[in-house]
């Protein structure tokens, strides 16, 4: 009969702990993960909001301050007015986020050194999944936590600090590289049959506890920002979102547009029982053009050829159409800024361009009801080019009217 090797005793006691403590790493090292891929992509989704949305939210508060001013402007009432300067003011106050941050990385230098530049914004809000999958297998093995010895820990650390940056930018070449760097690297481990085992694992437990608990209460805090919240509206697909809001911002800046425009096209407000609709409407259909130079025969008007050549244009096209060919000499204000810069606008008697006349006239009546003198030239470009009046434009082609 032949003998047979002991077996080796363990303690049921520790063999448990050292479950445990395994099941407790496990769970934790999950849900940091899951924390540090949320605050990664709500990182990415508040920088790309801000450099994709960000001027469409700075358009949107100028017309409605636009719009507020007509208004003011057309009813004279206190309460108007009061609205037109708060709405200004907002846009005023507005803090340019450009600057600041600019400001901050700036002051961030020391000794004089030169603050190199900030690397360049994701392209996307969420990483590949190639990238989310090295990743995650990446601070499974590598996470500081995994060991109790200091100097591991730091250069844990410190080679997870690569890993997240790499990360951020979704750059699964970079995880690549970082992973198989990782792989022949020595690992530090403790030791298994160390007389305090026991005690450590139960220190352990209660850290991991603790973490878990802590890691947790992060997952919500993120979830629970404005930018967590907003981007819990599309998950799945946050880079269709940020179209999705880009979109309806346009919308609604349109919709300003066209008010703003209604509110230059009309006359004060007629009060009494027998007001009429204001001039400038014509009980035109809403999809009829809203530039036709036959709306508004009221105002002051003149032919493009009868124009004095040292005559003051304004030019109040937007920014393609003037790109296209201008009148040189011109003052270019487009038509949703004229309120806001009338102060630019010379005190001599005015001639107004458009297309073909229709956006000049709304220009027209509204400065007329201002007390300035102002013309508007009947048929826009269309009527300058076709009398052959010199043109110019804003590119190496030759000017025409767009």
């Amino acid at each position: 009969m032949s003998a047979q090797s002991p077996a080796r005793w363990t303690d049921p006691e520790q063999q448990a702990l050292e479950e445990r403590v395994a099941a407790a790493e496990l769970a934790w090292l999950s849900m940091d993960v899951d924390a540090q891929t949320l605050r990664v992509e709500i990182d990415n989704f508040a920088l790309i909001h801000h450099q994709l949305l960000g001027p469409l939210y700075a358009r949107l508060d100028e017309l409605d301050a636009l719009v507020a001013e007509a208004v003011a402007a057309r009813t004279g009432r206190p309460e108007d007015l009061r609205r037109a300067a708060e709405a200004r003011r907002q846009v005023e106050e507005l803090p340019d986020l450009d600057a600041l941050f600019d400001s901050v990385r700036e002051q961030s230098g020391q000794d004089g050194e030169a603050v190199p530049p900030p690397p360049a914004a994701p392209e996307r809000v969420r990483p590949g999944k190639e990238a989310q999958r090295i990743y995650r297998e990446l601070v499974r093995r590598a996470h500081p936590d995994l060991t109790t010895d200091p100097a591991e820990q730091q250069r844990r650390a410190a080679f997870l600090a690569r890993v997240n940056e790499a990360y951020a930018y979704g750059d699964a070449t970079a995880l690549g590289a970082l992973a198989a760097e990782w792989s022949t690297a020595p690992e530090a481990a403790p030791a298994v049959d160390a007389p305090d085992r026991a005690d450590w694992l139960r220190r352990r437990l209660d850290w991991l506890t603790a973490k878990i608990a802590e890691t947790a209460a992060e997952q919500v805090r993120l979830e629970q920002t404005p930018m967590g919240q907003l981007l819990a509206l599309a998950p799945q697909d946050p880079d269709r979102l940020l179209e999705q809001l880009a979109e309806e911002l346009l919308a609604k800046a349109a919709e300003r547009q066209a008010e703003l425009q209604r509110l230059l096209g009309g006359p004060k407000p007629a009060e009494g029982p027998h007001a009429t609709a204001p001039v400038g409407d014509n009980g035109t259909h809403p999809t009829e053009s809203q530039e036709s130079h036959t709306m508004f025969p009221q105002i002051p008007s003149a032919d493009a050829a009868t124009v004095p050549a040292d005559a003051a244009l304004l030019d109040v096209r937007e920014q393609d159409e003037w790109d296209a060919g201008h009148v040189d000499g011109a003052l270019h204000i487009p038509i949703g800024e004229v309120i806001a810069r009338l102060g630019e606008l010379p005190d001599e008697k005015l001639y107004v361009l458009c297309r073909v006349g229709g956006r000049s006239a709304q220009v027209v009546q509204y400065l007329v009801q201002q007390g300035r003198d102002a013309v508007n030239v009947d048929g826009g470009m269309y009527a300058w080019q076709g009398a052959g009046r010199p043109m110019v434009s804003s590119t190496d082609q030759e000017a025409f009217v767009l």
